[in-house]
């Protein structure tokens, strides 16, 4: 098994959704072993504040949060953008612990002095401004439809002998398409962008994993979305001067499935004792 990480120089996650029965923790630890990162961005709702619940806290979702601490620890600079599931941690704005900034929007310098614009995006959302509520209801039922989802792919792949089935990325993208046609969320992005000369305007908030170049009358920009660990299991990639979408694959899934068999489970404690031996050294 090849143990080679594979470097890039700056990673982009976010809609990650810990403490949820929909988060892939999993896959994203898996994925997180096989790279070197120079600068990681958590670009919103890593943790799902709005969901949180000390009954559902999975050791893979420790083990997540340990392995960024971890980077953190070892000098990594990580960035972490607040978005409106973790909406809490924007009091936070401004905080500085050792490697690890908290910040609500960000601009970087790139090679080639092209500038990018990283946030969540949630300011954006139409829903999230005027019906908080009703975001929040939405988020609980998007929960349930997972749990629903899984049990719909165990008949599905066990019983009927056919293939995986995605009921709530069906349903949403279904009403994405109209959200996203009230709110114009990527030409707003893209058009702020513009304005105050970016090359790249980065966003989360809307699980839909993409790079493309969107063109107005003021300009040109080229606008990013890093995905989420819920349905696509993806996030994105800056090396060598160049982005690009990773996809978890299934080629990763067998491969952590063979990990898994020889590597011991940690328990809880035990993780959580080295997790705030990581968040020491990062204090210091």
């Amino acid at each position: 098994m090849n143990k080679t990480k594979r470097r890039v120089d700056i990673l982009v996650i976010s809609d990650v959704h810990l403490g949820t029965y929909g988060c892939h923790a999993k896959e994203l630890l898996h994925y997180l072993k096989t790279i070197k990162p120079g600068i990681v961005i958590l670009n919103g709702d890593i943790i799902d504040i709005w969901q949180f619940s000390k009954s559902y806290w999975p050791g893979s979702h420790m083990k997540v949060v340990k392995h960024l601490i971890k980077w953190i620890g070892k000098g990594v600079k990580t960035y972490y953008i607040t978005g409106n599931h973790d909406e809490m941690l924007r009091r936070f704005e401004g905080l500085k612990m050792g490697s690890l900034s908290i910040v609500n929007k960000l601009v970087l310098d790139l090679p080639d002095n092209k500038k990018a614009w990283f946030f969540h995006g949630d300011v954006f959302d139409i829903t999230m401004q005027h019906s908080r509520w009703l975001a929040k209801l939405g988020a609980v039922g998007y929960d349930t439809l997972i749990l629903l989802n899984r049990f719909c792919n165990f008949v599905s792949e066990k019983i009927l002998k056919k293939g995986k089935i995605s009921l709530s990325k069906r349903i949403k993208e279904s009403v994405k398409t109209a959200v996203a046609f009230i709110n114009n969320f990527e030409q707003t992005s893209a058009e702020i962008g513009i304005s105050n000369k970016y090359d790249y305007v980065v966003c989360g908030h809307i699980h839909h994993p993409e790079i493309r170049t969107i063109q107005t009358s003021e300009g040109s920009i080229t606008y990013l979305n890093s995905g989420d660990w819920v349905e696509n299991l993806s996030s994105l990639e800056f090396t060598d001067g160049k982005w690009s979408v990773y996809r978890f694959s299934l080629a990763d899934s067998v491969e952590m499935i063979m990990e898994a068999e020889v590597e011991d489970e940690m328990k809880d404690k035990q993780i959580f004792d080295n997790m705030l031996l990581e968040f020491n050294i990062m204090r210091h």
